[in-house]
């Protein structure tokens, strides 16, 4: 009998050690949930900007790259190449190198495109949790740096640096900032408004089509009136002209003056890279004051062509687009662009009518009328010849840049 008490005594104490376990989890689990929801109710969630803040850590992007780009982790110091996977975080730096250019995702919108031989440092780059207010600081060290922005609440900031001053970038500006080898600056602002203030508190305030220059000293000039790009008109971009009997090619270069400011004179460059590395520069020429020079003893090859424009101030605009122009040589016996029937009627006073047939969509120019040939490659041309003209020349293009030319002569008796 004893035993039997002994096992009933051992059984119940198993059980209850069980109960005890259990219910010590369960109030554990209750004063956990409870604590929780007290912090809640008095300190808000403390999640709720985890979203936000991984976000505005991958706002900075590289959108485009192109040449060499690196980028120096400010936390490792450790250089890497751009590509489209890397975040910038605030206090990477970004070099690019003769070759190199970038245009970067900022976490408000804005886009900042960084030119060659240039480096920018990313200060801050963040956005709120409602996406109304966002801190946006870039500094320009050294070169060259385009900032565009959009549409901004009265609560965010765009702020980009330069060794001598600091600029509050309005939203919808489109403007550059440049940092000069020899410690001078340039403030350009095509679109919106700029706030700038110097080192020492001097401000000036810049619109749409103004410029300043920055000295030594850190001096903000009186804003001037931009000069505008001068815009490239001939050759066209991917253009081919065949070289002559003696190899070689006379390339006509000609621009349109800058639709805003005075130039003074023109600088011209043509190379065989895009980013006129000094050893890829074939012509250089300053000081031009008409709008065309001719680029002689081209050899067949692919070049690109750039203009500049500059002021009586002495300020500078930014060169154009970069435009390409191939300089082949003709394949024998056989036309690049041909044309045949060609020929002349008389109309009577001083005017012909030149007719022909080539293949369909090509241009043709005569005495500066053009016209594109029909689906069936037939074109006609009315043109005025003076009386002692003997003969007009035609010239014929494709989409794809090849030129042929052609004479046709004229008679009155036709």
């Amino acid at each position: 009998m004893p035993a039997k008490v002994s096992h009933f005594e051992i059984e119940w104490w198993v059980i209850q050690k069980r109960a005890v376990y259990v219910m010590a989890f369960v109030l554990a689990l209750g004063a956990i949930a409870g604590g929780s929801a007290l912090y809640v109710w008095k300190y808000d969630n403390p999640l709720k900007n985890v979203a936000t803040r991984s976000e505005s850590l991958a706002g900075a992007r590289f959108m485009s790259f192109e040449g060499d780009v690196r980028v120096i982790r400010a936390s490792t110091r450790q250089i890497v190449f751009a590509n489209n996977d890397i975040q910038l975080y605030p206090g990477d730096t970004v070099q690019t190198q003769a070759d190199g250019r970038a245009r970067i995702s900022m976490a408000d919108g804005s886009t900042v495109v960084v030119r060659p031989n240039s480096t920018i440092i990313i200060r801050d780059n963040a956005t709120a949790e409602d996406g109304k207010r966002s801190n946006v600081h870039v500094v320009v060290d050294s070169g060259q740096m385009l900032v565009r922005t959009q549409q901004q609440s009265e609560d965010s900031n765009n702020v980009i640096e330069t060794p001598k001053t600091q600029n509050q970038i309005h939203g919808q500006t489109a403007a550059s900032f440049g940092v000069n080898a020899e410690g001078t600056e340039e403030i350009r602002v095509n679109s919106g408004a700029v706030e700038s203030v110097n080192r020492i508190g001097e401000r000036a305030s810049l619109k749409a089509g103004e410029y300043v220059s920055v000295n030594q000293s850190g001096t903000i000039s009186k804003p001037q009136k931009l000069l505008d790009v001068p815009q490239p008109l001939q050759p066209r971009d991917l253009e081919k002209i065949v070289v002559g009997n003696s190899g070689s090619a006379t390339v006509a270069l000609r621009w349109q003056k800058p639709q805003s400011g005075t130039p003074s004179y023109y600088r011209v460059e043509v190379a065989t890279s895009p980013f006129f590395v000094p050893e890829g520069k074939v012509i250089e020429r300053d000081q031009l004051v008409v709008t065309q020079f001719n680029a002689s003893d081209l050899r067949a090859g692919s070049y690109f062509w750039r203009i500049r424009a500059t002021a009586s101030s002495g300020q500078t605009s930014d060169w154009s687009e970069p435009l390409k122009f191939i300089v082949a040589t003709p394949v024998k016996g056989v036309a690049a662009v041909p044309a045949s029937n060609l020929s002349a009627v008389y109309l009577g006073g001083d005017v012909y009518l030149i007719r022909g047939s080539t293949l369909p969509g090509t241009s043709v120019r005569v005495s500066g009328r053009e016209a594109l040939a029909a689906h069936d490659g037939s074109f006609q041309v009315q043109i005025i010849a003076p009386p002692n003209t003997r003969e007009v020349l035609i010239q014929t293009s494709d989409s794809q840049g090849n030129r042929s030319q052609y004479r046709v002569m004229l008679n009155r008796s036709s």
